[in-house]
């Protein structure tokens, strides 16, 4: 289902099926990466541990399938003053889409 805004909900699905967190965006790839952001953090992008994403886009049976993982780096020289000098980044790779049977 579509907002005014444009933007869609996805549910964080867990592998029994209950959803705990709602990630909003205007694609699914948008909300996943703000869901690897929650991961826990590697010391380095290769060294960040992959896990799988089951995002379902409310109001529809689909279920978008990522690998994200999340890692720590230095906030760049321009920050602003309120962001932190370690920020996470993360990011995410598509595997596929399933569609429920329920």
């Amino acid at each position: 289902m579509v907002r005014e805004d444009g933007k869609r909900n996805f549910a964080l699905r867990e592998s029994s099926g209950d959803e705990s967190s709602v990630f909003s965006g205007n694609t699914p790839r948008q909300a996943a990466l703000k869901a690897a952001r929650r991961l826990e953090p590697g010391s380095s992008e290769d060294a960040a541990e992959r896990v799988e994403l089951r995002l379902r886009e409310k109001g529809t049976d689909k279920v978008h399938i990522y690998d994200g993982w999340a890692w720590e780096e230095t906030a760049p020289d321009d920050k602003p003053d309120w962001m932190p000098s370690d920020i996470t980044e993360a990011n995410v790779s598509k595997k596929g889409i399933e569609h429920l049977e329920e």
